[in-house]
């Protein structure tokens, strides 16, 4: 999709709404004519302007394969435009009915240990089993063609949350298809994988299988393809169905993309062919950590969006993932994480869902009304969220600018989850959440970027996480130091090349080791919980490397052990920048005392300095200069403002930002 067409879905959704977004998965199968009464009035109550319909009602839309009662939903959507409320309109294809696992048992997934899975669940289908993309675009066009210019319909929803994978005979046919396309020939292909080790080479097509279950480690280029394979599948499955839907309508497409990890997708790639970045988000702890990971949920969904407006989806109005348990959010939170993401260029936001589910899987799901009714805590901060979102409308369409970024790569989360690797603590996105946490504590707000990205905007990069690095890549990176950037690669960093091939001579990737002036020779993961002292004081866990300089100055070094004055940290001048090295995982205090050394270095100040630790600020901007600052309180005591300014969700000056308040200050 191109960036005009993205922009045409915003424009289109804002446009439509007469401002953003508010509303949420709205299920009225479940329910009898009552309750939707009640929903009309509720959904005033709250300022609900958009629902999302659809998403898991295949059963009900096709009860027969072939035959449609479209009856039900044609009453709900005249019901729910008649009492102002537009529709995402979703296709149902993220769950096939009773009737498609009966006729296609072919079709469901296989695990990567050979067991079938069967229906009772979501999900369960194979995305690359042919009768399975056939229903899938049928049933797509079918809605489009019904509904593709009801009034009621603002947006389309393809399927939920991408993909389940699979190991079966239909997903080994299509991989071998696309290992085709890709390598061209088997020579190719045993060159990649290096199928000389462990006698595997491949001598027919029909011998290469995906990476199902083994004895041991799985071949790291067979895994690598068949991550980046299944993405493309994927994307291809998203790709039928909304063309089915532009063949019949002019409303925007999207799907839900669901951060950071849970989905096996290229997520720049689905970002270039949505009309607008939708994605799912729900916290994995409480408290300012929950903020924390709001904030870089919704700088992923900017990224992927390239810097436009993009829709929270999905959000839980008490739901925080910990480990074995769903905790509840606190007070006042619903707001703050909902002014979390629209400050950092959603346009809106929706829930799942609007009314909680009394029975099936998930009725211990939360909802903007849970089981208590309206008369509930939770309800009443819903409506207070959608009557704060509603006092937004001036800032629709307009934009987020950051001057740090972090590198993102899908390759290099993929192959830092191979089997094999030397350690199993340098954990992808646990890396990038945790530079990203070092920035967001520091008040600097972050776009991520893939390694192949125009990179002169910003004058600071951090590459936390990227074993993987092609030399392309690593070219663009030496000429983005050469240009006067300031690079921060840390450990373990272009190890290998795209092929998972180890680089040969030293580390990094040798386009990009004369501008980080070291030569890296030999690394040593720590034991567990095992910690090195270095010469600042300060201690690296996890890991560290043999690190020999070739022009760069040591700023810090082991300072025991067997690497005893060895470099631990250096920097290289390089062209008109700078290659900073980190050869170990720095405790928290010394990473952020590293990020904050770096943000000095490259001049560049949070959106608003002086503000104490646990007070988020965010600067929204419109292309005529008009500028909005979001502040976010998450202490428990109250925060002057240095300069008073008129609050858009008070409709009046704010002086102080109250207790775990929010405000919308208007700055031009």
């Amino acid at each position: 999709m191109t960036p005009q067409g993205r922009d045409r879905g915003t424009r289109h959704l804002v446009d439509r709404l007469g401002g953003l977004a508010f509303g949420g998965d709205y299920n009225p199968e479940q329910w009898d004519e009552p309750v939707w009464k009640q929903d009309d009035d509720l959904m005033r109550q709250a300022r609900v302007n958009l629902v999302t319909v659809g998403v898991f009602s295949w059963a009900l839309l096709e009860p027969e394969e072939g035959r449609y009662d479209f009856d039900w939903l044609d009453a709900q959507l005249d019901r729910l435009h008649a009492n102002g409320v537009a529709v995402d309109l979703a296709t149902p294809t993220a769950s096939p009915p009773p009737w498609f696992t009966l006729a296609h048992p072919d079709a469901m997934p296989v695990t990567a240990d050979g067991t079938r899975l069967t229906h009772g669940s979501r999900d369960t289908y194979c995305l690359a089993a042919p009768a399975y993309r056939h229903a899938a675009r049928r049933i797509a066009a079918a809605l489009a063609q019904r509904y593709g210019d009801h009034p009621a319909v603002a947006l389309w929803h393809v399927h939920n949350e991408y993909a389940t994978l699979c190991w079966c005979e239909h997903t080994a046919a299509a991989f071998r298809v696309w290992l085709r396309a890709r390598h061209g020939s088997l020579d190719a292909l045993n060159e990649s994988w290096g199928t000389a080790f462990w006698s595997q080479h491949y001598a027919s097509w029909e011998q290469v299988l995906p990476p199902r279950a083994t004895q041991w480690h799985r071949n790291p280029g067979q895994v690598l393809d068949f991550r980046r394979f299944w993405s493309d599948e994927a994307l291809a499955a998203y790709r039928e169905q909304r063309d089915a839907i532009r063949a019949a309508s002019d409303r925007p497409v999207t799907t839900n993309l669901m951060v950071p990890g849970y989905q096996n997708l290229d997520l720049w790639a689905f970002g270039r062919e949505v009309d607008l970045v939708a994605i799912d988000h729900y916290p994995d702890a409480p408290g300012l950590d929950a903020a924390a990971d709001t904030a870089f949920g919704a700088d992923r969904a900017r990224s992927f969006a390239a810097g436009r407006p993009w829709l929270l989806m999905e959000q839980g109005t008490s739901t925080v993932y910990a480990g074995d348990r769903v905790l509840a959010k606190e007070p006042g939170e619903i707001l703050r994480h909902t002014m979390g993401h629209i400050a950092r260029g959603s346009d809106g936001a929706l829930f799942f869902q609007w009314r909680q589910s009394r029975a099936g899987a998930e009725q211990w799901h939360s909802a903007m009304v849970p089981h208590a009714g309206q008369d509930s805590r939770v309800f009443r901060e819903v409506v207070t969220t959608g009557e704060a979102v509603a006092r937004l409308t001036e800032l629709a369409g307009s934009t987020v600018t950051a001057r740090v970024a972090i590198l993102h790569d899908s390759d290099a989360w993929w192959a830092l989850e191979s089997n094999g690797l030397p350690s199993a603590e340098l954990d992808y996105h646990g890396t990038l959440r945790r530079a990203h946490r070092a920035l967001w504590d520091a008040g600097v707000t972050v776009d991520f970027v893939p390694p192949d990205a125009e990179l002169s905007r910003y004058p600071l990069l951090l590459a936390p996480a990227l074993p993987l690095l092609s030399d392309a890549n690593a070219a663009n990176l030496r000429r983005y130091v050469a240009d006067g950037g300031i690079l921060l690669l840390q450990c373990f960093g272009g190890v290998v090349d795209e092929r998972m091939h180890a680089r040969l001579g030293g580390y990094p990737a040798a386009p990009l080791r004369a501008a980080m002036g070291v030569r890296v020779e030999e690394y040593r993961p720590l034991r567990r919980d095992e910690r090195v002292a270095l010469s600042d004081g300060r201690h690296g866990t996890a890991w560290i490397e043999s690190v020999r300089v070739e022009g760069a100055e040591t700023l810090f070094s082991y300072a025991k052990g067997v690497l005893a004055n060895a470099p631990a940290l250096t920097r290289h001048r390089f062209g008109a920048g700078q290659g900073w090295y980190l050869s170990t995982c720095l405790d928290d205090a010394g990473y952020a005392a590293l990020v904050a050394r770096l943000l000095t270095e490259a001049g560049v100040a949070p959106d608003l300095p002086g503000l104490p630790s646990g007070v988020e600020a965010v600067t929204r901007a419109a292309p005529d200069g008009r500028r909005w600052l979001f502040l976010l309180n998450h202490r428990a005591d109250t925060v002057p403002l240095p300069t008073p300014a008129h609050d858009l969700l008070t409709d009046r000056p704010a002086k102080e930002l109250p207790t775990g308040g929010c405000v919308v200050l208007r700055m031009t």
